[in-house]
């Protein structure tokens, strides 16, 4: 079996892919900047205890408070929390663990009350990352994980890996660890350690430990919650815990981390030194190896394997429910039962797989086709035993129950992988409206214009669907070449199966992408004739003067006195009489100074004549004669909308009423 690791690594996150004869078996996403993982290390603060739950709830600076469990505190609790007391107390030296005096273990019966109180500071060690609604899960047995050996403080144990068979090998790698291990320190030793010299282990063993004795500073230094002790490589710790000798190649597309990786696998295996390659085309390494096509039908709520059988997963908050359906097959046998028992061992391959590729913890419970007869329920249990024997995570499987239900437990370390293989439009958004697809190629062009002319771009690469870049390179004159020749030598145009059809993204010759999204939204035609409508409505408001602005208002009241003055005449039968108003507007030889008082005098009857009308309805009817003559009317009506509007006009008053 041939078994290759393909890593690609990215600004925002490290995808680790392995291959089993070129199939997808396992898939790994860790994000660069990734907070809370298993194994970092924080100093935090008791918050509640619950002795419900014979828990402590623990403040590590997530936004939802960590678990840490009376369990989890370790039998060594009590020499542990002395020694983080002491280290908290006097900050001026790192306390040494070799001349720490154990006292006694904690009993396994006993209450988190006993050992903790609300306040209490800790060190603890992320067990298992945030999942769903629930923080992260701490533990206070803390551990340095290496590639041949683990070390924990306050213990004095040689442990070795169960898979090394070999009675003298045991025997030899407990002599040796047992003298170059510090005292006061426990190790576990892997099975990677198998058939190494005495140096390497020394090596390791070193790093290990200065790691405890830095994370112990920095914890006297901070003040909790905070972090103490983080692995430098993301990429590094992936590498470690999936490398394996059998590896054939492993093809890396950084140049950072292919250095890296390189070193680490020199020191652990320096016979394979060669396999690590850099990966230096402009494809993106995933769509080379084939690995973004089997990801796309990998993953969702319908996967389909071999004779068009196909499986529905579902993932709840308890558990994750797998189905098992014959579908059509092609290759149907005409007996029902050996059919039944044909789709349920190729669906237990298929089982198997997803749950490596997807790292399913928790509860799985798979639902097969009934079969009648027991041996081949004993059968189908046989062979998922020996499939899921490879998988590195504990897990636990029972036989099948009468229903044809099988229950599986798997180690949950951190949330299932799902990736969503749906594609939302790039066009639309959801809408469920899309430009024309003809008018793709105009879009592209527009942005290597933009790109090239406005942004003084010279040399990037632009990813389009493989349909669309076979388009732009199709015939002897193409589109591309066009493109080269008018927009220069550094345009390139590669494909992308991870795209949508209408979706595109374009990377600087440092591999940064280039944001073109509100560009597009911004500089497109329409939007353009748009910005230019208002800046020259800005640069006529700027350009206008105080006159001309006061013109423009009274303009504005000029409409709105004529909307008035037609809803007074609609209304005018009950408005009519106001007898009192006719002496007032008798004084029309136009005084200035008391111009303000009269039309204030005149404006308030207006207002106060409504509820008066039925009582001087009679005696005059004259008024309506008075009223005939316009111009009165309009200029009292003017001088009160001016008086009640905006005083800012009261200075155009003289020109209009020369003396």
């Amino acid at each position: 079996m041939k078994s290759e690791l393909v890593v690609d690594v990215s600004r925002e996150e490290v995808s680790i892919a392995l291959l089993e004869d070129s199939r997808l078996v396992s898939l790994q996403k860790e994000s660069r900047n990734i907070a809370y993982a298993v194994g970092d290390l924080y100093l935090a603060k008791v918050k509640k205890l619950m002795p419900g739950l014979n828990a402590a709830f623990v403040d590590v600076g997530y936004e939802k408070d960590a678990f840490l469990h009376y369990l989890d505190l370790g039998p060594q609790f009590n020499t542990y929390i002395r020694y983080v007391r002491e280290a908290l107390d006097d900050k001026r030296k790192v306390p040494s663990v070799s001349k720490l005096k154990f006292d006694q273990d904690i009993p396994k019966q006993g209450t988190i009350q006993d050992v903790l109180k609300p306040g209490d500071q800790l060190l603890v060690q992320v067990a298992k990352e945030p999942i769903s609604t629930k923080g992260p899960r701490l533990t206070t047995e803390i551990s340095f994980t290496g590639r041949f050996m683990v070390l924990m403080p306050f213990g004095d144990k040689i442990s070795i890996s169960q898979k090394i068979k070999s009675t003298e090998e045991k025997i030899r790698l407990r002599q040796l660890i047992g003298s170059i291990k510090p005292k006061g320190f426990s190790v576990i030793v892997r099975t990677s350690a198998e058939n190494k010299r005495v140096a390497e282990l020394n090596n390791e063993m070193r790093t290990l430990f200065k790691s405890w004795e830095d994370s112990i500073a920095k914890m006297q230094r901070a003040k909790a919650p905070a972090l103490v002790y983080q692995e430098d490589s993301r990429t590094l710790s992936m590498i470690r815990d999936l490398f394996a000798p059998t590896f054939e190649n492993i093809h890396v597309n950084d140049k950072e981390s292919y250095e890296q990786i390189r070193k680490y696998v020199s020191l652990i295996a320096p016979e394979k030194d060669s396999i690590v390659q850099l990966y230096d085309s402009e494809v993106p390494i995933f769509d080379h190896y084939n690995i973004t096509r089997q990801i796309k039908s990998s993953f969702g709520k319908t996967v389909s394997f071999r004779s068009g059988a196909y499986l529905i997963i579902e993932h709840t908050e308890a558990l994750h429910v797998i189905d098992v359906n014959s579908g059509n097959r092609s290759k149907a046998t005409p007996d029902q039962e050996s059919n039944a028992l044909d789709v349920n061992l190729k669906a237990a391959d298929e089982i198997a797989r997803q749950l490596r590729l997807r790292d399913m913890g928790g509860i799985i419970v798979v639902d097969f086709i009934d079969m009648a007869k027991q041996e081949h329920r004993q059968e189908l249990y046989d062979h998922m035993r020996e499939i899921m024997a490879n998988d590195r995570a504990r897990h636990n499987i029972l036989p099948l129950s009468k229903f044809g239900l099988m229950q599986i437990t798997r180690q949950r370390v951190r949330p299932a992988l799902d990736i969503a293989t749906a594609e939302t439009c790039p066009s639309c958004f959801g809408k469920g409206y899309v430009q024309s697809s003809l008018l793709f190629t105009d879009k592209l062009e527009e942005k290597i214009e933009y790109l090239t002319e406005h942004l003084k771009v010279k040399k990037f690469i632009m990813y389009v669907h493989p349909y669309v870049e076979s388009y732009i390179k199709k015939g002897l004159f193409s589109l591309y070449s066009r493109w080269r020749r008018r927009y220069g030598r550094g345009v390139k145009v590669v494909a992308d199966e991870s795209l949508a059809f209408l979706q595109y993204k374009v990377l600087d010759q440092n591999k940064a992408e280039i944001d073109l999204q509100e560009e597009s939204d911004m500089n497109s035609s329409q939007t353009k004739n748009g910005q230019k409508v208002n800046t020259r409505n800005d640069v006529n408001t700027a350009e206008e003067t105080p006159e001309a602005q006061a013109a423009k208002n009274k303009a504005k009241k000029n409409k709105q006195k004529q909307a008035q003055q037609q809803t007074q005449q609609q209304t005018q039968p009950k408005q009519e009489p106001k007898p009192k108003e006719a002496p007032k507007p008798k004084p029309e030889p136009k005084p200035k100074p008391k111009q303000e008082t009269d039309v204030q005098q005149e404006a308030k009857p207006e207002i106060n004549d409504e509820p008066k009308p039925q009582q001087e309805q009679k005696p005059k009817p004259a008024p309506k004669q008075r009223r005939k003559p316009q111009p009165k009317k309009d200029n009292e009506e003017k001088e009160a909308v001016k008086e009640t509007g905006l005083m800012v006009l009261e200075p155009s008053t003289p020109t209009q009423q020369p003396e």
